[in-house]
């Protein structure tokens, strides 16, 4: 099989880019990304761009032209990618299928979403259609109360307290306080969180990811290419996707995300590696809840013990398993096309040693990008 490694990485800082639109922002991580690797524009083969809802919160469709005409790149084959919130890991996995089935030597992966130009309620109605907009969304239900009914389970099955969820939310603050990409660059408390409003109980204010404009890029390469524009290539190990029921009345259980227990089980497997061998891994903290169901079911920690190994620091920078250096969906932001790519940018930053304040000791690390309650899941596992 052929071997894929990113030779460069960009993107844009997140938040509210009134100074931006969708072209620019695609435009600004692309060049980045293009100028890390070093490589002419000629040698790119083809472009994947992930990306959930521009048409509707911009009025923007055909997202893959627009990205290789922003970027210069025309006239190649640009794809855009969509799996909800995890249209920008899929859009990565798409790039390394590519290049693995031997079509293309140097790809580029992207990601955008420009969602602070329309009402918040349209941004709403718009991520309904993450969840299951017949059965879920038409009646009410929005994605922090589809995620409070996961935490409310959870509290219920295993004793979780509000108090651990928000103890994600404090250490992820605390990460992004020190990336200068992220869209809150500051730290919270355990009170502040409890004492911010209620959104859907127990989830309050500021156990939700934030609504952000932002783009991310990758650059790939077959490994044979890479060492021709690179001395620190990072090399991709695994990859692997899965899939579950889109409506969480037709889960088997809403304290286990089955998509990422079988998308890890896959990734481990081809990686050859266990979770206990990931220095640090970018996961979906859409909620707090979220980042807690996922390094249970990563298999960081045994089912209904992430809040506990939260509170005692084994997730954070140096602990067993450094998670959302980058300040995570939480404090980073969650351009949600783009997500799936920043974790891929993080994590090459880690790896390469270029994290600055926010560096950690790592050799592994790995991406987990969910689209809707779990529906889609996208794993990465990668190395120096």
């Amino acid at each position: 099989m052929t071997g894929v490694s990113i030779i460069g990485v960009g993107m844009t800082k997140f938040g509210e880019r009134w100074d931006k639109g969708l072209r620019d922002l695609m435009a600004e991580a692309g060049v980045k990304a293009i100028l890390d690797a070093g490589v002419d524009g000629p040698d790119i083969d083809a472009v994947y761009g992930g990306c959930m809802s521009a048409g509707r919160l911009t009025g923007q469709e055909h997202i893959g032209a627009l990205i290789a005409d922003q970027s210069g790149l025309n006239p190649i084959p640009a794809t855009r990618v969509e799996a909800a919130c995890a249209s920008g890991g899929l859009a990565l996995r798409e790039a390394i299928l590519d290049i693995r089935a031997g079509e293309h030597d140097i790809v580029i992966a992207g990601g955008v979403e420009k969602m602070s130009d329309v009402a918040i309620s349209q941004v709403a109605t718009t991520l309904g259609g993450a969840a299951d907009f017949e059965w879920e969304s038409n009646f009410g239900a929005t994605f922090p109360a589809l995620y409070a009914l996961l935490a409310r389970r959870h509290m219920h099955e295993y004793a979780t307290t509000e108090e651990q969820m928000a103890a994600v939310a404090v250490k992820n603050h605390k990460n992004g306080a020190l990336n200068p990409y992220a869209q809150y660059q500051y730290k919270v408390t355990v009170e502040q969180v409890m004492n911010s409003a209620p959104v859907a109980e127990p989830l309050k204010l500021l156990d939700c990811s934030p609504v952000t404009d932002g783009a991310a890029a990758v650059i790939l390469a077959r490994n044979e290419v890479a060492k021709k524009y690179t001395d620190t290539p990072i090399k991709i190990i695994s990859t692997a996707q899965a899939s579950d029921a889109l409506s969480l009345h037709d889960r088997a259980s809403l304290t286990e995300l089955k998509a990422t227990q079988f998308a890890a089980k896959q990734a481990f497997e081809k990686a050859k590696l266990k979770p206990k061998d990931i220095d640090i891994a970018e996961v979906h903290d859409c909620f707090t809840i979220a980042e807690i169901l996922a390094i249970e079911d990563l298999g960081f920690f045994k089912k209904g013990m992430g809040g506990k190994a939260t509170v005692d620091g084994l997730t954070k920078r140096g602990g067993r398993v450094s998670v959302n250096t980058s300040g995570g969906l939480k404090a980073c932001g969650h351009p949600v096309g783009a997500t799936g790519i920043k974790q891929a940018v993080e994590v090459a930053w880690q790896l390469r040693g270029d994290a600055g304040k926010r560096q950690v000791d790592c050799e592994i690390g790995l991406t987990h990008n969910v689209g809707g309650t779990g529906a889609t899941c996208v794993i990465h596992i990668m190395s120096r």
